[in-house]
């Protein structure tokens, strides 16, 4: 079974983490309170005590909590199960153990999903897709040969008239002519339509008893069917970072709404491709001084900024939670609580954590029209897909920051920065392209074109967007892993291996980590 409905807690407002973990026994009567909101009025009886202890104690690895904090708003269930039972036609009662999921086999080589259910209230935050992308995981982890559930039509009872049958309902869905909340998400997830289970629950009223049949192939698992029925065309390859920077336009905003708008839409564009990181450029909130009808003297520019700074942070937070990706938020002019002002890049976890690396190094003209003062803190930031670095535009010109990072664990510096044309550009690009090489290191670039004409320093911008790494034989031929046409707007999207990076570090042509001669020299950081 299968179950989304709609709500509206704003939990980037609410200060709370959003997680996903695997279930234990005590959480059942949270889970059991859970399946009872989501399953009320729909015909389909909630599960017991009971029943959430038969399917924990009989594989507990399989089953997955999504918490907000300490309250349970997700819960997933699987088991493990042989292909001879689960590619068959079957029902939920059948092949469930009414529920109790004593069915699991532990040598079955597909994995059965039997149950997913979201609290109405965190609908838009992408909860299904997080626990999807565990169950995926888990899958690839145990080496099965893949997934396999039947999904609910919750439209369908009240469609039936217009399509006339089920199967045409299912036909109208598979070939997007029509959408199904429920089927046309995990057809989105690259499950394939086995075919349409009638009788499958005779509860579900909505589904008119029926379900459909999907299946899931493990990339990691080659096999015939594999070839046969995956879709290859836009397939995400396993053990790999997604990453999209942005290329931004500077642009007049009226309001923030609108500001916020055109971040929001860059988001879901990477998102939809299901990135992991989503980056944007240095300075980009400096669009938000466009609002004014005058000019701002420096003074006026950084305090109009600092009022901004609770609402670009929360809305931010809420993004990168909704659209489960995490942000690199560019950079934003602080004025910090000791009174000094930094330009600080903020790292927004789909979590809802929110990380914080301020610029080391102002460049001059940051100094003479902000006073923005440098950071004394560099350090590495853990995310769910590794630990990473962040290095504002000029700081990708120091050596030493790249390589602290790099000691520290970072496999992807991220360097959102701001230069107003192309022998600037070039000084950051070539830097970059430097510490990728020096450091055996992702370097991911987002930087602004466009202009802002009331706005001091943004008059002008050259940008030229890309994704870096080491030159070696497992990256890309000119350590170019995607770039972009310089000065429109526009994203550069790819996939990083971390393991190609510890290959390239230990058995590469040249292994500049390892080879370095530290009898005779050393980085030594005196800040914190």
């Amino acid at each position: 079974m299968a179950n989304t409905t709609a709500g509206s807690k704003n939990i980037a407002a609410s200060g709370k983490v959003l997680r996903v973990r695997t279930a234990t026994l005590a959480d059942i009567p949270a889970i059991a309170a859970l399946s009872k909101r989501v399953y009320t009025g729909t015909g389909i009886d909630p599960y017991s005590r009971a029943e959430l202890r038969g399917q924990l104690n009989n594989f507990a690895e399989g089953k997955f909590a999504v918490t907000l904090d300490e309250e349970i708003v997700g819960y997933c269930a699987t088991f493990r199960v042989s292909g001879e039972v689960c590619l068959r036609p079957h029902s939920w009662a059948s092949i469930t153990a009414n529920g109790y999921g004593t069915r699991h086999d532990p040598e079955g080589e597909w994995l059965y999903g039997m149950e997913v259910c979201v609290d109405s209230s965190v609908r838009g935050y992408r909860i299904g897709q997080r626990l999807y992308n565990a169950r995926k995981k888990l899958c690839e982890e145990l080496g099965l040969k893949g997934i396999v559930f039947v999904g609910r039509l919750p439209s369908l009872a009240r469609r039936i008239k217009k399509y006339g049958t089920a199967e045409n309902y299912l036909d109208a869905v598979v070939n997007q002519r029509t959408r199904d909340p429920v089927l046309s998400f995990q057809l989105r997830n690259d499950f394939e339509v086995i075919d349409l289970m009638p009788n499958y629950l005779v509860d579900d009223k909505d589904s008119m008893g029926y379900g459909v049949h999907l299946v899931w192939h493990n990339p990691k698992v080659e096999t015939a069917a594999n070839v046969a029925h995956t879709k290859r065309h836009g397939g995400r390859q396993p053990d790999t970072v997604r990453v999209g920077t942005v290329q931004y336009m500077q642009r007049r905003v009226t309001s923030f709404v609108e500001f916020m708008s055109f971040i929001e839409y860059f988001v879901d564009v990477v998102a939809d491709y299901k990135g992991d990181f989503v980056v944007f450029p240095e300075l980009i909130t400096l669009q938000l001084l466009s609002i004014e009808d005058q000019e701002l003297t420096p003074i006026q520019s950084i305090e109009a900024l600092t009022k901004y700074t609770p609402r670009y942070v929360e809305a931010m937070q809420d993004l990168a939670v909704r659209y489960n990706i995490n942000i690199i938020g560019g950079s934003h002019p602080t004025r910090v609580a000791n009174g000094r002002v930094e330009n600080i890049s903020y790292v927004f976890h789909r979590d809802g954590r929110v990380d914080e690396q301020a610029k080391i190094h102002p460049t001059p003209n940051e100094v003479y029209w902000w006073n923005i003062e440098g950071g004394n803190e560099l350090q590495v930031i853990d995310t769910d897909c590794g630990p990473i670095g962040v290095l504002i535009c000029y700081d990708s010109e120091f050596p030493e920051l790249g390589r602290h990072l790099v000691d520290q664990g970072a496999e992807i510096l991220f360097v959102p920065f701001c230069t107003d044309e192309r022998q600037s550009y070039m000084r950051v690009r070539y830097s970059c392209q430097a510490r990728a090489v020096e450091n055996q290191v992702y370097v991911v670039m987002s930087g602004n074109v466009g202009n802002l004409p009331n706005v001091a320093n943004m008059d002008i911008q050259y940008a030229q967007s890309c994704i870096l790494t080491p030159c070696d034989f497992h990256f890309a031929r000119d350590g170019i892993a995607a770039d972009t046409t310089p000065n429109v707007e526009t994203v550069a999207i790819a996939d990083l291996r971390p393991e190609s990076l510890r290959i390239a570090r230990n058995s590469g042509t040249v292994q500049n980590l390892r080879d370095r001669r530290h009898d005779l020299y050393q980085m030594k950081w005196r800040g914190n």
